[in-house]
């Protein structure tokens, strides 16, 4: 189900920038599961409006760093960084109980992308640990050149281009950032290819939002999933 808006069709696209959790990683939930686990540590009662409300914030805000997500929800730096590693901590705990698994054609995905010679990145608003623990757990350390977390973009993650830039900057992969696609599953994603000035921003069903929230946020592309990804850009360049 591919919803084609706009292109630019005077590049090829060279550098294909992917979100993992929601993208290309299912992960059957862990995220709130996880900051069930943060909350719990600093003292949010579960089933309480107070824990009702600041998961209601965690599900819009996905896709944004999370170190982000709880300096909003919790003020002062030393909670923020507290309530962080908790989750951290439960979220590698729970990817190392095998409790996440490639979103299905993700992996084909990748590497038809780079069969038809671009460059892949993937990236992620968790801490490197985290990420690193993922792709462990999923058997992707080799399977593209270059993965990045908002620590290595100067510790500002999505909306903000930084992480898509860094991208850009490291692989020498695309000329100009229009020859760059980003896909993800949320607005954060979405907005953070917009800002980028990405010529393909392809939001993707298989995560966090549906097709109107990824739309309003600047998708260029909205698709099933990202196992579509490969064929479209085919077709743009």
């Amino acid at each position: 189900m591919v919803n084609e808006l706009t292109t630019n069709r005077n590049g090829r696209i060279r550098l294909v920038v992917l979100d993992m959790a929601g993208t290309t990683v299912a992960d059957g939930g862990l995220v709130e599961q996880a900051f069930a686990a943060a909350a719990r540590e600093l003292g949010v009662e579960p089933d309480s409006a107070d824990h009702a409300a600041k998961l209601e914030y965690v599900r819009a805000t996905m896709g944004e760093s999370k170190i982000s997500v709880f300096r909003h929800l919790f003020g002062e730096e030393a909670l923020a960084q507290q309530a962080n590693r908790a989750f951290e901590k439960a979220y590698g705990t729970l990817v190392d109980g095998g409790h996440v698994a490639p979103l299905p054609g993700a992996r084909e995905a990748m590497e038809e992308l780079t069969q038809d010679g671009r460059t892949v990145v993937l990236t992620t608003g968790f801490a490197r640990v985290t990420q690193d623990a993922l792709l462990d757990a999923l058997g992707w350390r080799d399977l593209v050149g270059l993965t990045l977390c908002p620590a290595d973009a100067g510790g500002r993650g999505r909306p903000y281009p930084d992480m898509v830039l860094r991208a850009f900057l490291r692989t020498g992969a695309a000329d100009g950032v229009q020859d760059v696609a980003v896909a993800g599953d949320t607005a954060y994603d979405m907005r953070s290819g917009v800002r980028a000035g990405a010529s393909v921003v392809a939001g993707v069903l298989t995560g966090a939002h549906g097709d109107a929230v990824l739309r309003e946020a600047g998708a260029t592309h909205v698709l099933g999933s990202v196992a579509e990804l490969p064929a479209v850009l085919r077709g743009v360049g």
